[in-house]
């Protein structure tokens, strides 16, 4: 027996008892109940929210009359078709939607990081007169505003209805993203700007050589606030804008969803028209958020860092 124990003890090396001592649960047992009870309440809260867009996704790409003769839950298409798609994109409504959305979304948000980083600039010095009074009325517009008739009677008298710009010139400015990128500008040190003020640079040159490349996280975030607003906004649009082809994809998917205007995109089906109608308005909701979700990876690595600097440091 001696001699086995012998044996065994080098084969187990000096690392297995901590080895041992790390698996053992911190708490006792108690503790490792509690901490596989919030694991799984985690995976749960997980599956509830991430489940809804993969059904809408893998119904989009199901055969219409398996999908409407199928109850429970769904894991995989059943039966693979892209009828649904290609009806949607067949549609000129939403390619003239796409069309619009994209002008709004790259014209807005270049015009709302312009506007936002001059604003938050001049914000940001000290010498600015009246600032805490500007601030405080930026800050105002935060929990206040004049309603939504006065803004229409606004965009009316300014010539803007049934334009793009009404959709765009009246929320140039956030206040809340002012705020946040005024703040990641206070957060950078002085001493760069009185380097470049010694080589004479102003303060265009200043704002955009220094600042900016410093504050590119905070900048990127709040350029993803922008662009995502304007991408998913359909309710100014459905106020604003009466010429359907200057409908936002938005709003054209809230026709879909809410109206059921599918006929349109069903021309020669006979049989199924029900069945075709559901899975077309599953893929237009695939065809309209999946733009976004394939913006986000790219930006994911400034948003915490971003946010961060520009909402802790002052």
């Amino acid at each position: 027996m001696s001699n086995a124990m012998q044996t065994i003890k080098p084969t187990a090396g000096p690392g297995v008892l901590p080895m041992l001592r790390r698996l053992k649960p911190r708490n006792g047992w108690a503790g490792a109940i509690f901490d596989t009870f919030n694991v799984a309440l985690l995976l749960a809260l997980c599956f509830i929210t991430f489940y809804p867009f993969y059904y809408v996704v893998i119904a989009s790409l199901s055969d219409p009359l398996e999908l409407m003769s199928y109850r429970g839950l769904m894991l995989l298409p059943r039966g693979l078709s892209l009828e649904a798609f290609h009806r949607v994109w067949d549609n000129p409504m939403v390619r003239s939607g796409f069309f619009n959305t994209m002008l709004i979304v790259v014209g807005g948000t270049a015009l709302n990081l312009v506007l936002t980083s001059f604003g938050a600039y001049a914000l940001s010095r000290k010498r600015l007169m009246l600032e805490k009074p500007v601030m405080l009325l930026i800050i105002f517009t935060m929990f206040f505003s004049g309603g939504l008739v006065p803004q229409y009677l606004l965009v009316r008298d300014l010539g803007l209805l049934d334009s793009r710009w009404a959709i765009v010139l009246p929320f140039a400015v956030s206040a809340w993203n002012l705020i946040l990128l005024r703040s990641a500008f206070n957060a950078v040190p002085k001493d760069y700007e009185e380097a470049a003020r010694m080589d004479g640079a102003g303060d265009f040159t200043i704002l955009m050589q220094v600042y900016v490349p410093l504050c590119m996280p905070t900048l990127a975030v709040v350029g993803l606030f922008y662009a995502v607003s304007h991408w998913n906004g359909y309710f100014y649009s459905m106020i604003y804008l009466s010429d359907r082809h200057m409908f936002p994809i938005q709003l054209v998917l809230r026709e879909i969803l809410v109206s059921g205007s599918t006929d349109s995109m069903m021309t020669g089906q006979a049989a199924g028209r029900e069945a075709l109608s559901t899975t077309i308005k599953y893929a237009t909701v695939v065809v309209a958020t999946l733009p976004v979700l394939a913006l986000y990876p790219f930006l994911q690595r400034y948003f915490v860092k971003g946010v961060l600097v520009g909402g802790i440091k002052e």
